[in-house]
């Protein structure tokens, strides 16, 4: 099934179920000990402070967005064979027939280094907002601020063709469900039931930088995800347009919505000996109290001047961006943000879809870098893509099923671009990267090196990586080396 973006509607339901999102990804407070953190949290000594005085980003201020392209981006046709036998394979009835795009259409990159094999890039991947005369993301890899990282997936243990074929090593449960394969990539333990995330667990580790922080640290603008759960840090929703808000509500003395206000307020600052509902009352407290200092924040014109495309996803994009330059008012030297884009899971017509979701996405991504270089952040800010799984190679029509390993890219100014890191997959069906007769491709990165790379330049030190990544011993690499 393909996740759709939820609609924010601004009632009581939704809008504690968003701003508490991470209660209800880790199980609707099941435990006690989840209780108690609760508790702990919502407590007034741990309540918003005042927010820092406004200015420029810190010198070390740092901030992560993981842009989840949820269900299953082909990247088959993202990264493309350009060499005369190469695209000559990927063309035929064999390899992607009706799905392969004409050679005529990519747009060629030169790698810094080669496995003999050259490569293009989707023709959508340069789009840019329309009438602001800047580039898309092909540029940004021209430019060295783009990397694209090949062939990366949920693993368990590294994994070879005559081992998956043999069962003989642990493989990651149910490989070919959105579901799971979403968790799976968000939590990066496979092997393990769901607890957290690694970007909570990145988050709860490096908190403690944000010394004077009047909102959480980890921001979701598509709702809850299991990304960013935490046992400390609990991740906070806005929408895409701001701050989500109570119906009905009013800072009136007189009105109804006034008096309903204050009658809340009352009810949820008064004292209670029930551990349940003391936690739920300090947390709805504080998202209150978060959402209305947010939306006084946010509320003013954008302190920059680059243009995102009127979608959802370039809405998403441009509200992180205006909490990234607020960062100084939050008082944060550190964000999370986790952004969402659907309709990935293209079974059937596939061509037409595939074209317009990477132009939307190379249109706000590069919006973002482009944001980021006029505040002067661009060495500050990473944005990096997730997503299901890939596909697989050969077409059942128009379209592509579920696969396996997949292609990614990271932009930003740290970013070590215009080259391709990791290994490519062998696009040969029934070949050494295939698990079967497909083209579903054995992942050569685990999901583990690629987030250990980005954590570790986050702020993560490398004593402290098997907590965010418990199975990362397992793998060749803790740095893929990209940033």
């Amino acid at each position: 099934m393909n996740p759709k973006n939820p609609k924010f509607d601004p009632n009581r339901r939704r809008f504690l179920g968003a701003c508490c999102a991470a209660v209800s990804a880790t199980g609707m407070l099941s435990t006690l000990a989840q209780l108690r953190m609760m508790g702990a949290v919502a407590s007034p000594s741990n309540g918003p402070s005042v927010p820092a005085r406004a200015g420029a980003l810190p010198p070390d201020y740092k901030a992560l967005v993981c842009l989840f392209l949820a269900g299953g981006n082909d990247a088959n046709n993202m990264i493309v064979p350009f060499d005369t036998n190469g695209y000559s394979a990927y063309a035929s009835a064999a390899g992607r027939g009706a799905i392969a795009l004409p050679r005529t259409q990519l747009l060629g990159i030169t790698p810094k280094t080669t496995d003999g094999r050259e490569w293009a890039l989707h023709s959508s991947l340069n789009a840019d907002v329309a009438g602001t005369n800047t580039t898309g993301l092909k540029s940004l890899f021209d430019e060295g601020k783009m990397a694209l990282l090949g062939n990366v997936g949920t693993l368990v243990v590294p994994t070879t063709k005559a081992q998956y074929t043999a069962r003989s090593v642990p493989l990651p449960p149910q490989l070919f469900s959105h579901n799971d394969q979403q968790v799976e990539w968000q939590s990066s333990v496979p092997d393990k039931p769901f607890s957290t995330g690694w970007g909570g667990r990145v988050a709860d580790l490096v908190d403690a930088m944000n010394t004077n922080s009047s909102v959480s640290m980890a921001i979701s603008l598509n709702g809850q995800n299991s990304f960013q759960v935490g046992k400390k840090v609990v991740q906070f929703a806005v929408n895409p347009g701001g701050a989500i808000s109570l119906s009905g509500s009013s800072t009136s003395a007189t009105s109804a919505a006034g008096l309903r206000t204050r009658a809340q307020n009352d009810l949820l600052a008064g004292p209670n000996s029930n551990l349940f509902e003391a936690a739920f009352a300090g947390l709805t407290s504080n998202a209150i109290s978060d959402s209305a200092m947010l939306s006084s924040i946010l509320s003013g014109n954008p302190p920059f001047t680059t243009t995102f495309s009127g979608t959802n996803l370039g809405q998403q994009l441009r509200t992180i961006a205006r909490l990234i330059a607020a960062a100084p008012q939050l008082g944060v030297k550190r964000q999370i943000f986790f952004a969402r884009i659907g309709g990935w899971d293209l079974h059937d017509a596939q061509l037409g879809a595939h074209s317009n979701l990477f132009a939307d996405v190379s249109r706000n991504v590069s919006a973002l870098h482009r944001t980021m270089v006029e505040i002067g952040a661009a060495d500050q800010v990473t944005t990096f893509t997730a997503s299901d799984f890939g596909r697989t190679y050969n077409t059942n029509g128009d379209g592509s099923d579920h696969g396996w390993g997949s292609n990614h890219f990271i932009v930003g100014g740290a970013v070590k671009g215009g080259e391709i890191y990791g290994k490519m997959a062998d696009l040969t069906i029934r070949g050494p990267d295939d698990t079967g007769t497909r083209g579903s491709w054995i992942p050569t990165t685990s999901v583990d090196e690629y987030g250990a790379t980005l954590a570790t330049w986050f702020g993560v030190s490398a004593t402290d990586l098997p907590v965010v990544f418990p199975n990362i011993g397992r793998f060749a690499t803790r740095n893929l080396g990209f940033i």
